[in-house]
């Protein structure tokens, strides 16, 4: 019995767990996720520091003329104390010398010899970085389950890390099953296909920041299927696809069975891609797609995305929407949870012309999809609809309702 598509995230929320952790230097940590909370061993900025170049200078003396003799620049370490009718030039990033109470732009100065005229309102503390009011000594900065970036490397490195924690990358392995599939490096005969795929698979998986494993197509027979199962049970997840179906020669459930696989869900309520299967061997998990490659990609995006973010580690994993409208008037067959692939010009969501399950051409231009509810055959221009992106990554910490109805 088929699966909705909520029961079947939900039993993958619930058999799915990340992957074990390693320490890599943050040189090497981009794109990874984080497995430790990092918090600050020291305030950032670490001592009160000039915002500006300009001098330092007592909120007493505004509007009078006061001299200055010294200069402080970034890296030293003043040991003077500011006196009134004094003042002190300093550069950006300077340390703030005991005393002084304010940084004056040096616009905003008049400057004869070394006579120095302030202007007549200066406000305390102004242009100071005080100590800690970027980062305080103690706070969490960054979190388990974030996933690091340019700027968390910045973080890590302004606190002196080298290395963190972080999961491991996940290992996915792909192959097809089907006796007419040849790989695309092959010639092939008149009643033979290219297998599309395995390698969009590969691409998608590598693309999401996984290492990828790639096992040739595998004839339709119960041990030549068995045979790429057991080269595949080294890897965190394996993708196959085609076989599902009640053909003579689709063995590919049953060929997992024989190597001990718990089927979770072997069809889901979905169009299209219903003939779509979760398992798992031992730590392994197993997913099915169908072979027809529009239905097997949909599929890839809501199911496998999601094992995804989820094994990795992130705290976000749950898709999430972007509420918009429709450009044009579009008409869906109803009786099914149906998916339609479109384009996203951040302000309206247009369906692609043609896509069915057999296709492969529409891919490539599929920015975002909806999904809409059994009861739905008609969406007007301009109707609001919930999108879940495909050409960016937008998850949620919490569980969104993502369907268009």
């Amino acid at each position: 019995m088929a699966v909705s598509i909520t029961e079947a995230l939900d039993i993958i929320y619930t058999n799915i767990t990340p992957v074990s952790t390693e320490i890599i230097p943050i040189e090497m940590s981009l794109g990874r996720i984080m497995s430790k909370d990092s918090v600050a061993t020291f305030d950032l900025p670490r001592f009160d520091n000039s915002a500006m170049d300009g001098y330092a200078v007592k909120c007493s003396d505004a509007g009078t003329i006061v001299t200055s003799d010294h200069v402080i620049y970034a890296g030293d370490n003043p040991e003077m104390i500011l006196q009134e009718k004094t003042a002190l030039r300093i550069m950006t990033g300077a340390p703030i010398p005991k005393g002084c109470e304010a940084i004056v732009p040096i616009e905003d100065v008049h400057i004869e010899d070394n006579k120095i005229t302030l202007p007549s309102n200066i406000i305390k503390y102004i242009h100071i970085r005080r100590a800690g009011e970027d980062i305080k000594s103690g706070s969490k900065y960054l979190n388990k389950g974030d996933k690091v970036t340019a700027y968390s490397i910045t973080l890590l490195a302004s606190q002196g890390i080298t290395h963190i924690h972080v999961y491991r990358k996940i290992k996915v392995a792909v192959f097809s099953s089907g006796d007419e599939l040849r790989s695309h490096f092959e010639k092939i005969e008149a009643h033979q296909l290219y297998n599309s795929n395995t390698p969009m698979f590969l691409s998608r998986s590598k693309e999401l920041g996984c290492e990828i494993q790639y096992i040739p197509s595998t004839g339709d027979t119960i041990e030549c299927l068995e045979t790429s199962i057991k080269s595949s049970l080294s890897a965190d997840i394996i993708i196959t696809s085609g076989g599902m179906s009640v053909g003579d020669k689709d063995y590919t459930q049953q060929a997992f069975a024989n190597l001990g696989m718990e089927l979770y869900f072997n069809k889901v309520e979905i169009k299209p891609g219903k003939p779509t299967a979760f398992g798992k061997i031992a730590n392994t998990a197993v997913v099915n797609l169908p072979g027809n490659p529009l239905a097997s990609m949909v599929n890839y995006e809501i199911f496998i995305r999601t094992i995804i973010h989820k094994m990795s580690g992130r705290s976000s994993y749950y898709h999430n929407t972007i509420d918009t409208q429709m450009r044009e008037d579009h008409k869906i067959k109803k009786g099914k949870n149906t998916v339609t692939l479109g384009s996203f010009d951040g302000i309206s969501f247009m369906p692609l012309r043609q896509q069915l399950a057999g296709m492969v051409g529409p891919m490539q231009k599929a920015e975002a999809m909806i999904i809409t509810k059994p009861d739905i055959d008609f969406i007007e221009k301009g109707k609001k609809v919930k999108i879940i992106p495909i050409s960016w990554e937008f998850f949620s910490s919490e569980k969104k309702d993502f369907f268009t109805s």
